[in-house]
């Protein structure tokens, strides 16, 4: 057998195998060939997020019992997956029975759940469905634009502003006037009647 002697590109066993006319190139050596030789341009924090987030739900999905392919999922497997990220969530939602239910800086600690912020869910869904159809996804079969889905983050967000105490209202954003400039009025300080500006 011949050693390769290792290039600049990529290591020994990368070379190897895509240099080996026997076998075929192993599933993820070209894609380190490919990232290795071209320079990708760096990706933006929300392009990096959604990266992360849409190779999270594709894990998801992988690990599902049975396994799901990304075609069969439904909105329902969405809240499924939205209800599995609960475990990892860092706000505190305080429970109807808790004495700080609807306070929004509790002076004490007390053992209600912690869970995911709406605004983190929504943000999620958010990425999520742009890039369901990156990836190929139509529209109008996007488990993430799901009316389940929609109708669970509004039931999140009312209940997590009551336990918490906290307004989501949106901001309403102010629209340029579309009014006209007011006509010159008659001035006793213009120039015409010799007063002092």
């Amino acid at each position: 057998m011949e050693t390769i002697p290792r290039t600049e590109r990529g290591s020994p066993t990368t070379d190897r195998v895509l240099a080996s006319p026997r076998s075929p190139p192993a599933a993820g050596a070209s894609a380190v060939i490919s990232s290795s030789t071209t320079s990708s341009p760096s990706l933006s924090r929300y392009e990096s997020q959604k990266r992360r987030d849409w190779n999270t739900f594709g894990q998801y999905l992988r690990n599902h019992r049975p396994p799901l392919s990304l075609a069969r999922c439904s909105g329902a497997h969405v809240l499924e997956f939205l209800r599995y990220l609960d475990q990892f969530g860092k706000t505190k939602v305080h429970t109807p029975m808790c004495p700080f239910f609807g306070h929004p800086s509790p002076p004490s600690p007390c053992p209600c759940p912690l869970r995911q912020a709406w605004g983190s869910l929504d943000a999620l869904i958010g990425r999520l469905r742009a890039a369901f159809e990156e990836n190929g996804g139509k529209p109008e079969a996007n488990p993430f634009g799901a009316r389940a889905v929609r109708l669970y983050l509004r039931e999140i967000r009312e209940m997590q502003a009551k336990a918490r105490g906290i307004s989501y209202e949106k901001k309403k954003r102010k629209k340029p006037s579309q009014t006209q400039p007011p006509p010159p009025q008659a001035n006793s300080h213009s120039p015409g009647n010799g007063a002092a500006c």
